[in-house]
């Protein structure tokens, strides 16, 4: 079997971000030099994650919250189960029917179903924040699942993922086989089940790496990389962080939109080809040279950063306190921008996950100022624009601040 290299036992919490203080035991150097995209990592006992996610909050969101279909699936001996075996309508004043039913989820997870609960980084609030700051340090976006298995169970076949992910295990204990990619760094368009016999042959083969993970234990997995987990003598619950991550064929696409866009401003390109063509003809090399010059002069930048804001959202935002803090703004009154907005100041334009914003050029120092994302005085960088900006949901009350009194 090849040898596995883990990361430190004691991974301490002294580095700058979650991957190093929580997730990998290492630097961000060499996570990024040695297992970035290229291999799998153990790191045995990274931490208590109990203030993630536990149990009881597999029983809250089931029983309590009124979720609705996709937030979770059920699947049972490789399979995904219908919506309909798991879901009903909740009685009055709630008579939608894709609302999940505890009674048929128990009932399913008695009989050796595991239970997904899906985007948890938009239901349970820890998780979302944890997500929202590992996004950030990574550079690509991050999605949160939890796996609830019973007992001497598996989910789902030998299969690999079009993500990178974090495997986080909360309680009890599972039994991960992983297997090398039969087709590395898969697109999103790539799913396993375009290569179902060469999965199921490299499963049959020995593993590089066969581990059972304990609480406090993290896997992390490259996209492509074959796995499949068992639940060991008590219900297993982990957590899966997917890393979206933004590839060079993405960049490669938003080049070659870019310079399709360009092209549509040309006569020549958009003139009709000749009455009774059978095939592109001479035609083709002056298209190509258009096109290659096109590709030459395009900047993707502007797309990039769209598709970027595209696929996070901004940090929670309450209507009534936001509308109290604009009831009572002051000059002395904190605001700091808002999370997780991916802010760009190009011109006179501020573009953010929540709309965009254009000022004169008199109030550009002041925007420039708030997005360093530290606490301002209201008054400091101009009430009326304090205003415009809390109306439109890119600053927040620095709550905190008011508190302390400063």
């Amino acid at each position: 079997m090849t040898t596995l290299r883990t990361a430190h036992e004691d991974p301490g919490a002294t580095g700058p971000g979650v991957l190093e203080a929580r997730l990998t035991g290492l630097s961000r150097a060499e996570f990024a030099r040695d297992f970035w995209a290229r291999t799998a990592l153990l790191n045995r006992r990274a931490g208590d994650f109990s203030d993630l996610f536990s149990a009881a909050a597999v029983d809250e969101l089931i029983a309590r919250r009124g979720l609705r279909t996709p937030f979770l699936r059920v699947a049972r001996n490789g399979a995904t189960l219908p919506d309909t075996a798991y879901t009903s309508p909740a009685g009055v004043g709630a008579t939608i029917a894709d609302q999940l039913d505890d009674t048929a989820l128990w009932r399913e997870f008695a009989d050796g179903a595991t239970l997904v609960l899906q985007a948890l980084h938009r239901t349970w609030q820890p998780v979302a924040e944890f997500c929202a700051g590992l996004g950030t340090e990574l550079g690509h976006p991050v999605q949160a699942n939890a796996y609830v298995t019973p007992p001497q169970n598996r989910g789902f076949d030998d299969h690999y993922d079009v993500h990178d992910v974090f495997v986080l295990q909360i309680e009890g204990t599972k039994r991960w086989l992983v297997h090398r990619p039969v087709h590395p760094d898969p697109l999103r368009d790539q799913p396993w089940t375009d290569r179902r016999p060469a999965v199921a042959e490299a499963a049959a083969s020995e593993p590089y790496l066969d581990v059972v993970l304990a609480p406090g234990d993290v896997l992390y997995l490259p996209r492509g990389w074959l796995h499949a987990a068992e639940a060991q003598g008590a219900v297993s619950v982990h957590l899966t962080l997917g890393i979206h991550t933004w590839t060079r064929y993405a960049l490669a696409e938003q080049l070659a939109q870019t310079a399709l866009a360009t092209l549509r401003e040309d006569p020549a390109l958009r003139a009709t080809l000749p009455l009774g063509v059978d095939g592109p003809g001479g035609d083709l090399e002056m298209v190509r040279a258009s096109l290659t010059a096109a590709l030459a002069q395009a900047d993707p930048a502007p797309l990039f950063h769209r598709a970027r804001r595209a696929q996070g959202r901004p940090a929670p935002l309450g209507p009534l306190a936001q509308l109290a803090a604009v009831d009572t703004l002051g000059p002395d009154t904190p605001v700091r921008l808002r999370g997780a907005l991916a802010p760009r100041l190009e011109g006179n334009r501020l573009t953010t996950r929540a709309g965009w914003l254009e000022f004169p050029d008199t109030e550009l120092p002041a925007v420039a100022r708030l997005l360093d994302g530290a606490s301002h005085r209201a008054g400091d960088l101009g009430v009326a624009l304090v205003t415009r900006l809390l109306r439109a949901g890119v600053l927040v009350p620095d709550d905190e601040r008011a508190a302390d009194g400063d």
